[in-house]
């Protein structure tokens, strides 16, 4: 009968991961924290006023290491990658409105490029060890903390004020009165663009440290993470971590010696599911009450445009658009229906201004069947998931679910932070299957050592040789 471990794929150790590692050097480890520093910022250069250049720093970094992994590219896993490229490119062509076609060229151009970067953080991850990039997160963790208690209690709020009014152009966030009406303080930005960025950055190397670590009080130390952010950092993105660690309570565990049947460890995936729920429910409504009165009475504009009116498009568009959406970026070509459904909806305050469309569909999950359907977005799914399993990558359920559920809390489909996010949560499930693999894999016996030799007393009768004749020993 199929137990859980076979059907998720931990039955063995990815053959290139572990067995042909190389330990990193200073300059890798360099780029893979200038990466995800990038990420963290988002800092983006606009090489022209149609044309960004997405995370700068990542892509920079992203490039480097991608020549520096060159050699743990397989042919598999190239081959798998030029074909989901070769799918993203008749998304585009088969996409109405032909008038678009150089505003999703771009896009697609981003797209290749933010897979391109993100494949190159994976094989990085991947070749730096569950031990060592468990401890590179536990870093970037306290160092967030550190420095958000920094700029609340200690005057670092007019440094990371006055960086970011110098390296962000829009999207800068101001709305501190709101801040202080909620919450009761300003809330850091610590050198971001708004606050939603550090606390998903946190969400997501927290998560990271979660899958990588073998403490054995790992759950604690993530719990302990989540209040100390809820502390210098409030926001509601903080309550995805719950999800995230009833998703990681669903992946098999060093611990588990015995197999576990697939049925039974279901029945365990309902009930942590439920209790996932249940607390954020609990936590939700106690510590974010007041935002949640706002939200329940349609006056919380950020909810919206994250949560609400992402999902009332996609229902929307897949009305008009079912089998292959609008194409890569195409939200121009529903401006219009995107105002009207915005309008008609009771959780829509006729007192809030409807942007740009890019600007409010800040939910990269419902994004994806917006510019490709339900018949593309599953085809690429499906690419996707047949180029992970080319890399090593068993676990793909963790990894599309944590995707899906960092997604409510992030826009922008073709940025590099939204497919970051799904290659780190691979990358960290290999290093997750290492260390089960090593902590179930039984200890090699050791060898009894060789019996003395025998003594012969004077006068035996002993064979001298293979065919020599008897003697007596003197």
């Amino acid at each position: 009968m199929t137990t859980w471990t076979e059907w998720a794929g931990y039955g063995a150790v990815p053959q290139d991961s572990a067995a042909q590692r190389q330990p990193l050097g200073v300059v890798d480890w360099v780029l893979l924290v200038g990466f995800l520093l990038g990420i963290y910022t988002g800092f983006a250069i606009q090489i022209t006023p149609n044309v960004p250049f997405p995370a700068a720093i990542s892509g920079i970094t992203g490039v480097i290491l991608l020549w520096r992994r060159r050699h743990r590219i397989s042919p598999a896993g190239l081959a798998a990658f030029l074909g989901v490229t070769l799918l993203l490119l008749a998304s585009i062509l088969y996409a109405p409105g032909l008038d678009l076609l150089s505003k999703r060229t771009t896009g697609l151009l981003q797209m290749i490029y933010s897979l391109s970067i993100s494949y190159a953080l994976f094989l990085t991850v991947v070749e730096a060890g569950p031990a060592a990039f468990c401890r590179l997160m536990l870093v970037f963790i306290l160092t967030i903390i550190v420095g958000t208690l920094l700029e609340t209690y200690a005057g670092l709020a007019a440094i990371s004020d006055a960086v970011r009014q110098k390296i962000y152009t829009s999207g800068v966030y101001d709305a501190d009165i709101r801040d202080e009406l909620l919450y009761g303080k300003v809330r850091p930005k610590l050198f971001t663009s708004e606050p939603s960025a550090v606390t998903f950055s946190y969400t997501l190397f927290s998560f990271c440290w979660l899958l990588t670590s073998t403490w054995k009080y790992k759950r604690f130390g993530y719990l302990a993470m989540m209040a100390a952010a809820m502390v210098a950092m409030p926001g509601p993105t903080l309550l995805l971590m719950l999800l995230l660690l009833g998703l990681h309570e669903m992946v098999p565990k060093g611990e588990e010696h015995a197999p576990t049947l697939l049925s039974v460890r279901l029945i365990k995936i309902g009930a942590i599911a439920a209790l996932a729920l249940i607390a954020f429910a609990v936590i939700a409504s106690s510590v974010y009450s007041a935002r949640l009165d706002n939200i329940a009475n349609g006056d919380d504009e950020s909810f919206f445009y994250r949560v609400i009116g992402p999902f009332l498009v996609t229902v929307e568009v897949l009305k008009n658009h079912p089998i292959l959406g609008i194409g890569l970026t195409g939200e121009q070509m529903i401006a219009d229906s995107i105002a009207t459904v915005f309008l008609r909806s009771g959780s829509f305050s006729p007192l809030w201004a409807i942007p740009d469309p890019q600007e409010v569909m800040t939910n990269y999950f419902w994004l994806h069947w917006v510019y490709l359907g339900i018949c593309g977005g599953v085809v690429l799914i499906l690419a996707i998931t047949g180029w992970l399993r080319s890399l090593g990558v068993h676990a793909l359920a963790l990894c599309w679910l944590g995707w899906a559920i960092l997604g409510q809390a992030s826009g922008a489909y073709v940025s590099p932070k939204t497919w970051t996010v799904l290659m780190l949560i691979a990358a960290c499930s290999i290093l997750h299957a290492e260390a089960h693999k090593r902590k179930t894999a039984p200890s090699a016996p050791i060898p009894a050592p060789p019996p003395p030799p025998r003594p012969y007393p004077p006068g035996t009768l002993v064979a001298i040789g293979g065919n020599g004749r008897p003697r007596h020993r003197p």
